[in-house]
């Protein structure tokens, strides 16, 4: 199972705010080139957004559902990239002092990724969550200082 961690400057509920942002989700989920709203409301149970891989000259399109939700704490989704099957991905948000801890777990859960899922595969997700979690802090701590006119003085860890 690939789990992945990161310290993000900026209080949870400012986390959340990036993640419960349908629109924001193609600026720090890696490969998606583009996102877009499918059904329900995001983040609620059952909604679900459109997605776009480009890599070279290969396009595929996936969508993620929203299994679980306990805002501002937990995000349980499941993406499904089609031949390729299905994955799990869990992301939790902690308090850490002011600061926020971000933990992402994601395993595959059906299809040949479920089949074939081995440690290869889990050190691939691993770097894969190591640039996901990067950007998410990127994003957060960008729209934070944004949102709430900080003056972007914080150190980051």
């Amino acid at each position: 199972m690939a789990v992945h961690h990161q310290l993000i400057c900026e209080p949870p509920a400012t986390v959340w705010s990036v993640l419960s942002d349908r629109d924001r989700y193609s600026d720090w989920v890696v490969g998606t080139d583009d996102s877009r709203p499918a059904y329900g409301d995001w983040p609620e149970v059952g909604a679900a957004l459109e997605y776009t891989v480009r890599v070279g000259p290969w396009t595929m399109h996936g969508r993620t559902i929203v299994r679980h939700c306990e805002p501002p704490r937990t995000l349980e989704l499941e993406a499904e990239s089609g031949r390729l099957g299905t994955a799990r991905i869990a992301i939790d948000i902690r308090p850490w002092g002011e600061d926020t801890l971000v933990v992402l777990d994601e395993h595959p859960l059906r299809g040949p990724g479920g089949t074939f899922h081995n440690a290869a595969l889990d050190a691939f997700l691993l770097v894969r969550h190591r640039r996901m979690l990067s950007r998410l802090a990127d994003v957060v701590e960008n729209s934070g200082e944004r949102d709430a006119g900080r003056s972007g003085d914080r150190s980051r860890a």
